[in-house]
């Protein structure tokens, strides 16, 4: 065993559907996988254990014990020479899986808990995780995606230097091709300068999808040599970000990008195409901070 992955359970389908994901990345990975499960202790001196007055088997304790034995026995069933432990936290999820991410190399959740409102697309966990987490974030729907790419959502050669080398992990783990997929308007492409200096300084649509032709280049400079068994594809879209990823999770089966992009508002930890992806993709989606997350 190598590494860890962590697993926010909560008995919803959403993060069941979860724990088979972490299991199957854990028996790739050969690492550990922990399943997680955290609660508020509810006011008024509400016991922990069973009622006096109650049965045996009752008391918050006793109903979160059983809610991990479940998603641990999924688990084995998933993958069963993964080495499964578990933990039962009292506090507030969002803060104990963020802390429980300080010590994985992924953290895996459901896109929607027993929480959730009714017509909401992604619970809150999910997103504060994504923005949070200190390793990469898988967030995962209840139906399973089989075959198809992963896309990499590429932005640039710097800002999502550690989503580049996570997507291409993951695909030489899934033995998948790679698909990476690069959108620009005419409006956030960068001026090529003109080759000659006596020429204005053009924004020819020619020579700006040549120009980020070779931004995505350079963005998957030399991880194709640490890879060589990925098949990669280049995709360059003239279109909106968000929408290109989307259409592309359709036939996905994991979508990858940064938690921020090329243009995010200083201060903001997930970006608006982030944000969207976790909403609206049609397969499961991770997310990967930068430098600053500590990892």
């Amino acid at each position: 065993m190598t590494g860890l992955v962590v697993v926010g359970v909560d008995g919803s389908a959403s993060s069941l559907a979860a724990v088979e994901a972490a299991a199957r990345e854990a028996q790739s990975r050969g690492a550990g996988l922990r399943v997680v499960h955290a609660f508020l202790w509810p006011a008024m001196h509400v016991p922990l254990g069973s009622s006096p007055l109650g049965p045996p088997e009752g008391g918050i304790r006793n109903v979160a014990e059983r809610l991990v034995a479940e998603a641990v026995e999924r688990a084995r069933e998933t993958a069963p020479g993964v080495d499964v432990s578990h933990a039962v936290v009292t506090g507030e999820p969002l803060t104990v899986l963020e802390a429980q991410s300080r010590a994985a190399e992924l953290v895996v959740v459901g896109s929607r808990g027993m929480g959730g409102f009714v017509g909401l697309l992604v619970g809150s966990t999910a997103v504060h995780l994504a923005a949070h987490g200190r390793c990469p974030v898988l967030v995962v729907r209840e139906e399973a995606t089989v075959g198809g790419p992963v896309v990499l959502g590429v932005d640039g050669p710097a800002a999502g230097e550690r989503a580049v080398e996570f997507a291409f992990a993951e695909a030489a783990l899934r033995k998948a091709p790679l698909v990476a997929l690069h959108a620009w308007t005419t409006w956030k492409a960068p001026l090529p300068a003109p080759q000659n200096a006596s020429e204005p300084y053009a924004n020819a649509p020619c020579a700006l999808a040549g120009e980020e032709e070779r931004l995505l280049s350079e963005a998957l400079a030399g991880h194709r040599e640490r890879y060589p068994d990925v098949v990669v594809e280049h995709q360059v879209v003239h279109g909106r970000t968000r929408e290109a990823l989307i259409e592309a999770s359709r036939s996905a089966q994991l979508v990858v990008v940064g938690a921020r992009g090329r243009g995010g508002f200083a201060g903001l930890l997930l970006g608006s195409v982030s944000q969207a992806l976790l909403h609206h993709a049609q397969c499961p989606v991770a997310v990967v901070r930068g430098a600053d997350a500590g990892r």
